[in-house]
């Protein structure tokens, strides 16, 4: 059997061309390629060469229409002993080819050629092509004969037209040949036989019969030349002479073969059109063409020569005529019919033949599978043959039907791959898979049959000696069926490996990896000292809205900015060393060693670090890989360079995640990391990582050492943090803050220090000084508060965390044409202050208290220290600092002091001193010039809180009262009483609010609790809650003013006042200044009633004089004090925020000490004025009392 065939190959010319003398095989193929060109030959192109010598038997040659076919066979091929059956199996042209700079000497050149043209007796012309010869081969070649045909050096164009003339001139000294050979047959006939002609001694009968076969089977040669002439319809009128002899003297053999070539007459003759009627015609010939074929086998011929080979060849070649896709099934009927009857072949070269071209109508088909089956049955023939040659073929062979198998090689998968990339779909950026894609990796129901192939492919290439190719076959055995495969078949394919890896020469790379199984395990954050943040040299403040680069959904650093998670990105900066950890997997059951494992970066702006892994059976193992990008650009890490067996591989990422999605869908046998014990991650993907120039690098470390600072409550502690610049270019811009909880506990930064060393050079260092406060420790239960084990803070989420942005070269905002997506990016230093918070000292509880030192009755009433803008008259000195706590209240008229006592306890295990400060308010500038700064701050003597106790602290407060009694205070209180809560809801408190909040600040911004423990350790105790405590309790005697404030003065406006002397005047004056009156005097005094309310008061004043004792001295029997004037029962109304005076006179008989009590009961008292009394009854009286003032009253001398 031959190869391709088809209806069509009667009618070719086979022309041996054969290499003569030396010709390299690049030019050889080139060679053959031109010839190729010139298959057909139109028969117009002929006609110039072409010389008719007698009558042409062709009497009906298409010169217009008409062409000569050739099929060149590069190398030839052997004479066939069916020449004379089908003439277009005889060769009968012989083309040479000769490189003659390879091949100086033309004369032995000719005689190569002589020698190899006996070889092929039939052939009717010879030529030898000599390509580039030599001025002196010219020469030369002139005197060789015409068959040397020289082909002087010249350019492509040239080359291929003077082998166009060459051809023609061939075909038509073909041409004329054909004519010669059918003119000398047709009156002679012509002697044919097959070897399917018995060789024995021919007997009567036979010998008869052998004589009427010749002249029908002379009629089908002379068919055969008219075909290979080129005019099917004399080649058609010899065949239908033929068939008509040959049916009657029952020569089916012939019979079949000129049905055969009137079949390609029909087709030829019709110019290659196919329409209905043509292709019945030829179905219902081919049909009897088989049958004739089968009817000349003959039985005792069977085991030397058979006509099979005939039959199946003209299945074959009707197959091939109707193979398209509408008549597949028809087409697979005659192919099925065919692979049955290779069977009965007994050549095997010519079974080997019927498997490939079966194959390829197959695959023409588009029936992979069964192509790939049948090119396996060629392999396996192949493989019978024990030769290298064969070994090789076999191996191409077997490698054509991995696409069937989806065994491909990952080269082949990137050829096919070529064009999709082209088009625009990259297989980088895709992180998805299609579903089919997906299968197409492993199939459970063929893991058999595919790792047959594979071991088949192993054996042919290890036969053929292609080391790269078994090493490539046993790794994709290996890396794929490896669940099927047993421990002891796991060795031998990695002793395959290692002996394959032997034989090739070091650094080989293969496209098929194998082992280990290596997935993207994460990409390690920028630690918090790497930060980067984006740019934007147009603001001031550049690192606003900037977030960090790392692979993060949310941040707290990016809180409220927009963000695009879909498309992560990452930065990486040049020189500086970056890392990726990655997974690898090793399920088989032998120790892998894992020469060197690297990140693959196509790009090549990276260095990667190769490190090595040893990999026990059966384990994973997370690898750090790291490298330093060199340039600026993108970076792409579709996966990592692998040095194992011997040989260099590449592992994509993206393989391995779709391997593991098989294995989650089931397509696939197994998952290689949950076979080692390794847990199942989520799929991530590589981000985009683009490569920025070099930027400074802060680094940080807290001078003492970085561990925990371990502070008490309100302990003040002063940190230094040292920056270094580790980078290669100086930080020009900074700036520094807070994050993080307890932000004001940090209570400075001194940021001016590292600004001023600005630049800050590479390889210079900078130390900047904070002060800390630790914050109070917020327990949600009292009782574990008391514990000492829920005393320590330790979580770190707690502590405040430093932020410092830094950049370097600040970019030239002026200049228009600087690109904002080029400007460096700047860095953040994430700093966390490390602080463990114990607990100290802890409030029990807090009150008020109070005491009242009643006033002295003078000229005019008590006023406030810092009311008056100078000292009293006649004081000398400054007053002491206790002087100025003891202030007059001015809403009751006397002397008062207020403490706030704390208790404290100490439940920790150390001792605690307290010490308390109180920043004395001052007003007075001029008074401040000669009074000491000092005077100003009072400070108390230290308390001291053992461990386990507890003590209490008096910290001394100003009086501070809101100005006017109105309904705006109990809106809140009465709502929690309940006894005006219908007509509350109008007041309102705002006002009230703000004013309370504004003096709670103030008073606690001048007290100053602080402690000390130890040498080192001293703190400042946050009393805010503790005041706030304690005039909860107390806040309405302690914030409002009384509603009626009572003072008592000496009234000097009466006539007979004007005739005292100067002398007594002068010393009444010492004396009422000083607070005093004289006995034996009528003394004119005035009362004054001040309404601190918005409304109208009526009210009932009454006015009492006691002595020492206690006792009345007005109204009693004995009374000492004689009046003028009336002091009961008085009966007076108040207007709103104003006062009224009552005066009287009062007689003293006996000097001592006096006390002047004012009171009132006041009438129709509103509900403010009951709310403050509080009382629930409208009957019940409501009774204002004022303070005592003290009379002094001196005997008259």
């Amino acid at each position: 059997m031959e190869p391709d065939v088809s209806i069509e190959t009667s009618s070719m010319i086979r022309v041996a061309v054969l290499p003569i003398g030396h010709v390299p095989p690049v030019l050889l193929r080139d060679y053959h390629s031109m010839l190729l060109r010139h298959q057909s030959i139109p028969l117009s192109a002929v006609s110039s060469f072409y010389t008719e010598h007698q009558k042409s038997p062709f009497a009906h040659q298409p010169w217009d229409s008409g062409s000569l076919r050739f099929k060149f066979v590069l190398g030839g091929a052997p004479p066939s002993p069916w020449e004379d059956f089908q003439s277009n199996r005889k060769t009968l042209a012989v083309i040479g080819i000769c490189h003659c700079p390879s091949s100086p000497d033309l004369g032995s050149v000719m005689d190569q050629f002589d020698t190899s043209c006996r070889s092929y007796p039939a052939a009717l012309v010879e030529r030898c092509f000599a390509f580039s010869p030599a001025d002196s081969q010219l020469e030369d070649g002139s005197k060789k004969g015409w068959n040397l045909m020289l082909f002087p050096p010249a350019d492509r164009a040239t080359q291929e037209f003077h082998l166009q003339t060459m051809m023609q001139d061939i075909a038509a000294s073909l041409l004329m040949e054909f004519e010669k050979w059918v003119l000398k047959a047709e009156p002679a006939g012509t002697i044919v036989k097959t070897p399917l002609d018995s060789q024995a001694t021919l007997n009567s009968e036979e010998v008869i019969k052998a004589k009427k076969r010749r002249l029908g089977r002379a009629q089908k040669t002379m068919g055969d030349y008219c075909m290979l002439a080129g005019s099917p319809v004399d080649a058609n009128l010899h065949y239908s002479t033929a068939l008509d002899l040959a049916r009657l003297t029952g020569d089916y053999f012939w019979y079949a073969g000129a049905l055969e070539g009137s079949v390609c007459a029909l087709l030829i003759d019709r110019m290659g059109q196919k329409d209905t009627v043509v292709e019945e015609e030829v179905r219902y010939r081919y049909s009897s063409v088989i049958l004739h074929y089968k009817k000349s086998f003959i039985q005792e011929n069977a085991q030397r020569v058979s006509p099979l080979t005939f039959e199946l060849e003209a299945t074959l070649k009707f197959a091939r005529f109707l193979c398209r896709q509408e008549l597949a099934k028809e087409v697979v009927e005659l192919l099925t019919n065919a692979a049955d009857g290779a069977k009965s072949l007994i050549d095997a070269s010519d079974r080997l033949v019927l498997y490939v071209e079966i194959a390829r109508l197959y695959g023409t088909l588009g029936y992979q599978r069964k192509a790939a089956f049948f090119s396996r049955q060629v392999a396996q023939l192949y493989l019978q043959q024990d030769n290298r040659l064969a070994a090789i073929s076999a191996m191409q062979v077997l490698a054509m039907t991995t696409k069937a198998y989806r065994l491909q090689s990952k080269a082949s998968v990137l050829e096919d791959s070529l064009p999709k990339k082209e088009t625009g779909s990259s297989l980088a950026e895709g992180g998805k898979m299609l579903h089919q894609s997906v299968v197409s990796l492993f199939e459970s129901q063929w893991s058999t049959l595919q790792m047959v192939v594979l071991r088949e492919i192993l054996l042919s290439a290890v036969r053929a000696g292609d080391p790269l190719s078994a090493w490539g076959a046993a790794a994709r055995l290996l890396r794929s069926f490896y669940p099927l495969i047993t421990p002891a078949g796991q060795n031998g394919l990695a002793s395959a490996l290692s002996n394959s890896a032997d034989r090739l020469p070091s650094g080989t790379r293969c496209a098929d990896p194998a082992l280990p199984f290596i997935r993207l395990y994460s990409f390690p954050l920028h630690p918090s000292q790497m930060d980067i943040v984006k740019r934007n040299p147009a603001r001031e403040d550049w690192w606003a809205g900037a977030a960090n680069t790392g692979p993060f959904i949310y941040t707290p650093f990016s809180k409220g900015e927009p963000s695009d998670s879909s498309k992560q990105e990452l930065i990486w900066i040049v020189g500086e060393p970056v890392q990726i950890l990655v997974e690898l997997a090793n399920p088989c059951g032998f120790d892998l060693k894992v020469d060197s494992i690297y990140l693959s970066v196509p790009s090549g702006n990276f260095d990667a670090f190769p490190v090595t892994v040893n990999l026990p059976p059966n384990s994973s193992k997370v690898v750090t890989l790291s490298g330093i990008p060199t340039s600026v650009g993108p970076v792409t890490i579709p996966g990592c360079t692998v040095h194992c067996f011997g040989v260099i591989t590449e592992h994509l990422f993206k393989d391995v995640d779709n391997l593991l999605l098989g294995a989650t869908q089931g397509l696939v046998l197994s998952d290689p990391f949950r076979c080692c014990g390794s847990a199942r991650l989520k799929n991530l993907s590589v981000p985009s990582i683009s490569v920025v120039p070099p930027l400074p690098l802060l680094v940080s470390r807290v001078v003492g050492g970085d561990g925990a600072i371990i502070l008490h409550e309100g302990e003040i502690h002063d940190i230094w943090i040292s920056l270094a610049n580790a980078g290669t270019v100086p930080v020009e811009q900074v700036h520094v803050s807070l994050s993080g909880k307890h932000q004001d506990s940090v209570l400075s930064i001194a940021s001016k220090t590292l600004k001023y060393a600005l630049p800050l050079r590479p390889g210079a260092e900078v130390t900047i000084p904070v002060t800390l406060k630790a914050w109070r420790i917020v327990l949600a239960d009292a009782d574990t508060a008391a514990g000492r084990s829920a005393s320590k803070n330790s979580k770190d989420g707690n502590s405040p965390t430093l932020l410092i942005h830094y950049a370097g070269t600040q970019p030239n905002t002026g200049d228009p044409s600087t690109d904002k997506s080029v400007v460096p990016p700047g860095r953040r230093l994430v700093v966390p202050l490390q602080i463990c918070v114990l607990q100290g000292l802890s409030f029990v509880k807090a009150r008020l208290l109070s005491m009242e030192i009643p006033a002295q009755v003078g000229d005019n009433l008590p006023n406030p220290v810092h009311a008056d803008n100078s000292l009293t008259e006649g004081a000398v000195g400054t007053p002491s600092k206790i002087d100025q706590l003891v202030k007059i209240d001015p809403f009751r008229g006397s002397w008062g002091l207020r403490f706030l006592e704390l208790e404290l306890s100490n439940p920790t295990d150390v001792v605690f001193e307290i010490s308390v400060s109180v920043q004395l308010e001052n007003t007075d500038h001029e008074r401040s010039l000669f009074v000491d700064r000092d005077a100003t701050v009072y400070g108390y003597p230290k308390t001291r809180i053992d461990r386990d106790c507890s003590a209490r602290v008096l910290i001394p407060l100003e009086h501070f009262k809101l100005p006017v009694l109105d309904d705006s205070f109990f809106v809140k209180d009465n709502k929690a009483d309940g006894s005006v809560s219908g007509r509350s809801s109008s007041f309102s408190e705002r006002n009230t609010k703000t004013e309370l909040n504004a003096s709670i600040k103030n008073l606690i911004s001048r007290i100053k609790v602080r402690w000390q423990s130890g040498r080192n350790s001293s703190g400042e105790l946050n009393i805010k809650d503790a005041v706030q405590a304690a005039l909860q309790t107390s806040v309405m005697d302690v914030l409002l003013p009384d509603p009626l404030t009572f003072g008592f003065r000496l009234s000097r406006n009466d006539p007979g006042s004007e005739n005292i002397d100067e002398k007594s005047n002068e010393k009444f004056s010492s004396s009422a200044s000083k607070g005093s009156v004289m006995a034996h005097e009528m003394t004119p005094m005035e009362v004054m009633v001040c309404n601190n309310t918005k409304e109208l008061i009526k009210m009932s004043l009454n006015i009492v004089c006691r002595d020492v004792a206690g006792e009345d001295c007005v109204e009693c029997a004995k009374a000492t004090v004689l009046c003028s004037g009336v002091l009961g029962g008085i009966t007076m109304e108040v207007p709103p925020l104003e006062e009224i005076k009552h005066s009287f006179s009062l007689y003293f008989l006996v000097p001592g000490e006096y006390t002047l009590i004012a009171a009132a009961m006041i009438e129709d008292a509103t509900d403010i004025l009951r709310a403050r009394a509080r009382t629930t009854s409208s009957d019940e009286p409501i009774f204002c009392r004022g303070p005592p003032y003290h009379v002094r009253v001196v005997g008259n001398a």
